[in-house]
């Protein structure tokens, strides 16, 4: 099991918890973004930069995840298609998407868009607060403990 994590919109202080629980577990993770951004040093944290474009890190992260593997991301897209393979993904809020509840979010967020394109100011989600930091460790420590990682 691998950790891919969407590392373009990913909160810092979510990176902190992932490189924590990577190094503690021992777990291959690799963060995507299309800029270069620094990570701890560490051999199970590596760093992958794609080209600036729509969606780019989102299809090198579904390219690349296997079942069995946690992708971490907050975009609904992205983690429907990953589902789709196999994996899981983890919000950074701490929400865990799977084959159960990923097509109700996937039909929630494009109705949410559609409000959006037609002029509905929708508002955007709430800042990153202590309980969504907490959840979100809990949930990794959770899905770490079950899941062995792949070692290096």
């Amino acid at each position: 099991m691998n950790i891919w994590v969407d590392a373009d919109a990913c909160p810092a202080v979510i990176k902190e918890i992932i490189f924590r629980a990577a190094t503690r577990s021992e777990t291959l993770t690799t963060l995507v973004a299309n800029h270069t951004m620094r990570i701890q040093p560490s051999p199970w944290i590596k760093f992958q930069q794609v080209p600036h474009g729509f969606d780019v890190a989102d299809n090198k992260i579904v390219a690349q995840c296997e079942k069995g593997d946690l992708v971490i991301s907050s975009d609904i897209p992205l983690a429907a298609e990953a589902i789709e393979k196999g994996a899981i993904v983890l919000s950074p809020r701490g929400e865990l998407y799977t084959e159960a509840n990923i097509k109700a979010r996937l039909t929630m967020r494009d109705f949410m868009e559609g409000l959006r394109n037609s002029g509905v100011d929708t508002g955007g989600p709430n800042a990153l607060n202590q309980a969504d930091r907490q959840a979100f460790a809990n949930q990794l420590d959770r899905y770490l403990t079950q899941n062995k990682p792949n070692k290096i």
